[in-house]
């Protein structure tokens, strides 16, 4: 019988099985708690005589730099509606031994959308990115950002851009700029100069109007852009604002 109701029966004293469990009450948590970092280096405070190791297909992260106050680019690229981040840089396995090396996997910007366009835009050395509605569309790829900033874009126009695609570009220092009217998109070609002048207090002001130098138009942007992220962009990127943040 005492077996049976081992085996049916309800536990309702966990002591029953544990025992006396009073000890437990005078278990109290340390004010400090031991730190082993004998397997740590530190490197110097002021961060001098720091050699980052890297291997041969491990390259730095490319740093944008700050818009200029007048920007003068060319576009290097006209796109379609719901561009992917897979048309930006190529996702399959074959690329992922690249990731770590952005001048290498630049060489595949657009590659299978625009075989020329990396060609183009190194010729240009700065240009302008052309795109419809729902550019960057798809995974949150972000050498979909850094590939174009490095080969020189230094602004996105489109109709409407993928919301973590356009936090990506933000975060590089590219200028995410929404046509102000839709139908000016037609009235833009591959390889037209665009100029925007004055263009930080444009940028704070989240209105930007854009002359075509070549056909002699102009039309109107807006930026779509939180307080920090127009600070974010007016720094060149993330990496640029927090650095000026933290000498602040």
């Amino acid at each position: 019988m005492a077996a049976a109701t081992a085996i049916t029966g309800f536990i309702t004293d966990p002591a029953d099985i544990l025992g006396d469990l009073s000890a437990l009450g005078e278990i109290r948590e340390p004010a400090n708690y031991p730190i082993d970092d004998t397997m740590i280096i530190a490197p110097p405070a002021d961060g001098s005589n720091v050699k980052v190791i890297r291997g041969p297909n491990i390259k730095p992260l490319p740093i944008n730099t700050p818009p200029a106050e007048r920007i003068k680019a060319k576009i290097s690229l006209k796109a379609g509606d719901n561009i992917s981040t897979d048309d930006i840089t190529p996702g399959s396995a074959q690329f992922s031994s690249m990731r770590s090396n952005i001048p290498l996997i630049a060489q595949y910007a657009f590659s299978r959308y625009d075989p020329d366009f990396v060609s183009r835009a190194k010729e240009f050395g700065t240009s302008i990115i052309v795109g419809g509605e729902n550019y960057g569309q798809g995974s949150s790829r972000e050498h979909a950002a850094i590939c174009p900033m490095y080969l020189g874009v230094k602004a996105v126009i489109a109709k409407s851009i993928a919301r973590i695609h356009k936090n990506n570009l933000i975060n590089h220092g590219v200028i995410p700029l929404l046509f102000q009217d839709p139908a000016d998109y037609d009235g833009l070609s591959l390889g037209d100069e665009l100029e925007i002048d004055d263009s930080n207090s444009q940028i704070r002001s989240r209105k930007v109007t854009i002359r075509n130098l070549t056909k002699g138009t102009s039309f109107r942007t807006k930026l779509d852009l939180s307080d920090i992220e127009i600070e974010i962009i007016l720094s060149g990127g993330q990496l640029s604002y927090i650095k000026k943040q933290k000498k602040a």
